[in-house]
Order: structure tokens, then sequence, then C-alpha cells
């Protein structure tokens, strides 16, 4: 059986993390300014943009923190079984 490197489920949830900060936000960015360009709101819809990636990212950040604190419940049931 090939053991899994201890440190790597920590670096796959930092990365997970991270993209649901740096991803929503670097498109509200791009489509915060497109719009304000577009329809010469600025920064009203730029601001709009960069709060809802906001809640969006906020919203995806709880729901994997909660996944991962699943499996360590489930983890930890299993180790108290043996």
């Amino acid at each position: 059986m090939k053991q899994q490197v201890w440190w790597l489920p920590a670096i796959l949830l930092t990365t997970k993390l991270s993209a649901w900060i740096i991803g929503p936000v670097i498109i509200g960015l791009f489509v915060g300014k497109w719009l304000d360009n577009k329809y010469h709101s600025e920064p009203w819809l730029f601001l709009l943009s960069m709060g809802v990636a906001f809640i969006f990212s906020m919203f995806g950040l709880v729901k994997n923190a909660l996944n991962e604190y699943k499996k360590i419940e489930v983890i930890d049931k299993e180790l108290l079984k043996k």
C-alpha cells in the first residue's frame, strides 16, 4: 500500500480555499470595470460586482470549511471505534 504524504491534504485545502478568495475577486474586478466602462457608471457597478464577488467567496469558503469539518468528524469517529 502506497502511503500518502502527510502534508498533501493541507496543501490541497489551502489551494481550494485560496481559489475561493482569488477567483471571484479577479472575475468581479474585470466584470465591474467592463460594466463601468460600458454604462459609464464609475465606480458603482464595480463596487456592486466586488460585493457580489465577496458574498460568493464567503459562501464557497464556508461550504468548503464545513465539508472539511465533516470529513474530520468521520475520521475521528472511525479512530474512536478502534
